[in-house]
């Protein structure tokens, strides 16, 4: 009897201090909800919000408006995302419309278990970051891009050993709207090293001018970092090697459009995680290293526009490139012809050898059936682009088995001989440039079975014979160029088929007859040349009505009359 009094004595203790603690918890975690409704409701009223994006921000369920996120059961605020919905490159009304703007109220402080934070694309005129987020160390994501920050960032960014995702750029660095650039500027850079838990740290068209090489050794302490985007930043001078290299996890660095002046840094060929190099537009001269075709998971090289870089490509290209899809040269000084190798290019997407010196003829035949799973060369290329070089012979057939192809520039080269009939094997074909070559023979007749082709140049050939009238069932064409060729015959009546044309040129050729009377039915025709021929007959008016949206017509006065009638 004596032991069950004790035992419901320290039962009754038992449920007295349970009911307490379950008291004040449940006060404790009131307050919470209170202090966590206070501090959105002080970060909402500094805010302008023309498009009331912020209607939902009103009673006392504050986890579910728009753009917070909370932790299960606690009630803490974890994620503000209030991003503009419309980035700058999208519809620029709505973009406009939906700018948050105005103070940023400091009591974000309180919101102590604050993760994520996504001020993005709005529109904070020429004010600066604030200086209290250096306070919010439990962040682990802070996107500031395009929100029209301006000053020097804060060095108490530091303090954000959590942070893991850092995103300070601008998105729109050729914007002529003033209000919208990007005036932010780094002064010394060493606070970014405490950012010991950084992965992502993207700062393009920030101003780093005043930190000099002193990047490289800052980014090399990162340990975790995987992406580095420091495109636009005005940084300049030789890029130096670090003394260590540490970028065991570093997958993409974008440090494009800078004015270096300097050679390739050939510390990147050790960094072997990297998947995207793009050191485009920056000034980098001397050999571009062969080592790059053996980086064993790079997908993407963009060196273009460097104007100095140089290399032979066929000595580049018999590299393995086990991964690459994505290889731009383009205006460089490479040398040497193309080798037969480069259809083991599995993935290869995207190649743009354009404006440099290849000279040759493209291979009879290139490799690939035997190494990609497709057995056929090149499976995955959507862009072929060799264009402005001194490339010479004859189109290869093999061309036509590109079967993915959407771009084929081969223009500004000395290519001769036909137009190859297998080109029209190609039904994925948007864009076909060929012109300023030496091509001959008559355009094939297999170019009306290209459905997808928007744009098709052939001028500045030696192309003979009549315009096919296949030509009438390029239901998409946009652009047509066949000038200053040879070309003879009438213009085909099926040439009013092409419903979707806004610019055809046949200037500069031996055309006959008469202009079809469906030339009126090009609604959506903006310019039209048909100077230089042998073309007779009259325009009605009635044409001039129906091609209500020309813009330039250009016409041989002494053949071509318009009747008022």
């Amino acid at each position: 009897m004596e032991r069950i009094s004790i035992l419901g004595f320290i039962l009754a203790i038992l449920y007295s201090i349970t009911t307490e603690l379950a008291c004040n918890g449940h006060t404790h975690i009131g307050n919470n909800v209170q202090s966590e409704q206070k501090a959105l409701i002080d970060f909402k009223s500094g805010l302008k919000d023309p498009s009331n994006r912020l209607s939902s921000w009103k009673g006392s369920n504050y986890c579910y408006w728009q753009g917070i996120s909370c932790e299960n059961g606690t009630g803490f605020v974890i994620s503000i995302d209030l991003h503009n919905p419309y980035p700058r490159d999208n519809v620029y009304e709505n973009w406009s419309s939906m700018n948050l703007s105005g103070e940023i109220s400091p009591s974000l402080i309180n919101l102590k278990s604050l993760k994520y934070l996504d001020l993005s694309f709005n529109s904070f005129k020429a004010m600066p970051i604030p200086q209290f987020f250096g306070s919010m160390k439990n962040l682990i994501y802070l996107n500031l891009s395009s929100a029209g920050f301006s000053g020097a960032i804060p060095s108490n960014l530091g303090n954000l050993s959590n942070l893991q995702y850092l995103d300070l750029s601008f998105k729109h660095p050729y914007d002529i709207d003033f209000e919208y650039s990007n005036h932010l500027f780094v002064e010394n850079i060493e606070w970014m090293t405490d950012l010991v838990s950084l992965k992502y740290l993207s700062m393009s068209f920030v101003n780093l001018s005043l930190v000099g090489s002193q990047w490289v050794e800052v980014a090399n302490k990162l340990p975790s970092l995987t992406e580095l985007h420091l495109g636009g930043c005005s940084l300049f001078g030789s890029i130096p090697s670090p003394s260590f290299v540490n970028f065991t996890s570093l997958a993409v660095i974008a440090i494009n459009d800078n004015e270096f002046n300097s050679k390739f840094p050939e510390w990147l060929l050790n960094v072997n995680n990297l998947v995207s190099i793009d050191i485009s537009s920056s000034q980098l001269h001397g050999r571009i290293p062969l080592g790059l075709g053996e980086l064993p998971n790079l997908q993407y090289l963009d060196l273009s526009l460097n104007f100095k870089l140089w290399g032979n490509i066929s000595q580049l290209l018999r590299k393995s490139w086990k991964k690459i899809e994505v290889l731009n040269l383009f205006y460089n000084e490479l040398h040497g012809s193309i080798p037969s190798s480069i259809g083991n290019f599995c993935n290869l997407k995207y190649l743009d050898l354009g404006e440099n010196y290849l000279n040759g003829s493209l291979p009879e035949i290139i490799k690939g059936l035997e190494t990609c799973s497709s057995k056929s060369p090149l499976p995955n290329l959507t862009e072929l682009s060799l264009y402005d070089n001194q490339l010479m012979g004859k189109l290869p057939n093999w061309l036509g088995e590109l079967k993915n192809l959407r771009t084929l520039d081969l223009s500004d080269n000395k290519f001769e001989g036909p137009i190859p009939a297998s080109l029209g094997t190609l039904q994925h074909l948007e864009t076909l440039y060929l012109p300023w070559n030496e091509l001959n023979g008559s355009l094939p007749d297999s170019i009306g079975q290209l459905s997808q082709l928007q744009d098709l140049d052939v001028s500045y050939n030696h192309l003979s014979g009549s315009l096919p009238d296949s030509i009438g069932q390029l239901y998409q064409l946009q652009y047509l160029d066949v000038s200053s060729n040879h070309l003879s015959g009438s213009l085909p009546d099926s040439i009013g088929q092409l419903s979707q044309l806004q610019d055809l040129d046949v200037s500069y050729n031996h055309l006959s007859g008469s202009l079809p009377d469906s030339i009126g039915q090009l609604s959506q025709l903006q310019g039209l040349d048909v100077s230089y021929n042998h073309l007779s007959g009259s325009l009605s008016q009635q044409h001039f009505l129906k091609l209500s949206k020309l813009e330039s017509l250009y016409m041989d006065s002494f053949h071509l009359n318009v009747s008022p009638n």
